[in-house]
């Protein structure tokens, strides 16, 4: 045997716990390095005169736990080049159960130079004072970064590394993001450590006033079939659509086709606009769910003949969005909105490249779907064209020929057939469109919003006739119109 170093596990903190080949490495051993002297088993140590040297201090010197333990690493790697005999290293728990020291050094030590000896992990104790069965599926997390993507209800969860109750707070609101305010959960501190150890149950919303949080405090999240947890992931919505289209599920959902429902689509996107502009935030959590139902249900059916699955969609727009932000994923800069979109166009043009297509022999007003609402397909066309330089420099001549439109449409009402007064109507309109570029006005929520006044001045003129008594047959035109007038007084 010919290690440098060798690293043992010095258990959960309990003295009977502690392996006999730990023990007689530690009792042989010429110098020993421990990461911390805060743990239960120094007292053994120093009540059977082994001594040892910390690296307590480090963490005082540095300014995050990845520079301490890479501090630490380099430390042991220098102590043990330069020493005769070879180091011992003493972890808190088991040497691979979160201790990232120890992977840098499995990383960095040459080939038959580290040794690794187990003991209890904290893990172990917590399976037996907490009574969980790890068959029934268990995650361990780091409190540090702990993000609501890891968490799982259907999974006991163990958190590890809550040093204080500053990461306690960090980790109660992940938790929220998954969990309603009142689920029990449990924090743990020295679990098998007699005389010390605390098990205390909390609703999740208390979870940062507990006290006591330190080198050997856990928090333990039970696992949880309750439908309304699981309804919070996507996984169960994919399982659901799954379902819904599987020969025991919904006779409908299972006869619909991408053809059958397409309009269903264009809908719920229109349903989720509204709520947008009405800001009404419950109708934009239920219409923003009926968009996603749309994807799943056309995702779920390209699952079912194999093309693709809803996660194929999922990885493909993140790949997107993470290339096409290179100032933000990768080494661009940008500092503002302008440059931004230069670079998400630069690296739009990058992807054509590599998928065969040349961007210079494509014209420079593809790429707009041929499906959108008129009004906004001639507003992008606009734009793309206003890129190449085919535009007007300014204002006045958009003005100008909104003017030369109009009186060509009046010309073609007077003698002209229906087609041709069609088609001098929609010139009329695209030159309107033009007008809303040149005054950063989009004209569909432009022409939306003089709808939602003219609905809401029509309704007081209905208002007004209720009032009276009466009908519209019952009014004529010039009274609907002093209505109208007081409704826009009104700023209706």
């Amino acid at each position: 045997m010919n290690e440098q170093i060798t690293v043992v596990g010095l258990g959960s903190g309990d003295p009977d716990q502690l392996t006999l080949g730990v023990w007689r490495r530690l009792q042989s051993a010429a110098r020993v390095f421990v990461r911390t002297a805060d743990h239960p088993m120094m007292a053994l140590l120093k009540e059977q005169g082994i001594s040892f040297v910390s690296f307590d201090s480090v963490y005082e010197q540095m300014d995050s736990f990845p520079d301490v333990y890479e501090a630490i690493a380099a430390k042991l790697l220098e102590e043990a080049a330069s020493s005769a005999e070879p180091i011992v290293y003493a972890v808190p728990g088991h040497p691979m159960v979160a201790e990232r020291t120890v992977q840098l050094l499995r990383e960095r030590c040459p080939e038959g130079t580290l040794a690794i000896l187990g003991g209890e992990s904290f893990l172990d104790q917590a399976f037996l004072r907490l009574g969980i069965d790890p068959i029934d599926g268990f995650a361990l997390l780091d409190a540090a970064g702990l993000s609501p993507s890891a968490i799982r209800p259907q999974m006991h969860t163990i958190i590890g590394q809550v040093y204080d109750t500053f990461t306690a707070s960090d980790v109660k609101l992940a938790l929220m993001e998954r969990y309603p305010d009142h689920f029990e959960v449990v924090v743990a501190h020295a679990l098998g450590v007699a005389g010390e150890e605390q098990i205390i149950r909390v609703p999740l919303y208390e979870l940062d006033r507990v006290s006591g949080f330190g080198n050997l405090s856990l928090i333990w999240v039970p696992r949880s079939d309750d439908p309304s947890l699981l309804n919070r992931s996507f996984d169960r919505l994919h399982e659901i659509v799954a379902i819904l289209r599987s020969p025991e599920g919904c006779p409908w959902d299972r006869e619909q086709t991408h053809q059958s429902i397409r309009k269903n689509f264009i809908e719920e996107l229109y349903e989720a606009l509204e709520a947008l502009d009405q800001d009404d935030p419950d109708g934009m959590r239920e219409e923003f769910g009926d968009v996603i139902l749309q994807v799943m249900l056309h995702s779920q059916m390209e699952e079912e003949v194999g093309a693709f699955s809803v996660y194929d969609v999922i990885q493909t727009l993140n790949e997107k969005l993470i290339f096409r932000h290179p100032h933000v994923f990768g080494d661009m800069g940008a500092g503002n909105a302008e440059e931004a979109l230069g670079n998400w166009e630069q690296m739009k043009a990058e992807e054509k490249r590599r998928k065969g297509l040349d961007p210079s022999k494509q014209s420079a007003l593809d790429g707009i779907p041929p499906d959108l609402p008129a009004l906004m397909k001639a507003y992008k066309l606009q734009k793309k064209a206003s890129k190449v330089g085919f535009d007007w420099g300014e204002l006045e001549p958009v003005l100008a020929k909104v003017e030369e439109e109009l009186a060509e449409l009046r010309k073609a009402i007077r003698t002209q057939g229906a087609d041709e007064q069609a088609g001098e109507l929609g010139d009329l309109l695209f030159a309107a469109v033009n007008v809303s570029r040149f005054i950063d006005a989009d004209p569909e929520e432009a022409l939306s919003r003089t709808i939602a006044k003219f609905k809401s001045r029509f309704a007081y003129i209905e208002e007004q006739l209720r009032i009276s008594g009466r009908k519209f047959d019952q009014t004529d035109l010039t009274e609907m119109d002093r209505w109208w007038e007081e409704a826009k007084r009104l700023k209706l």
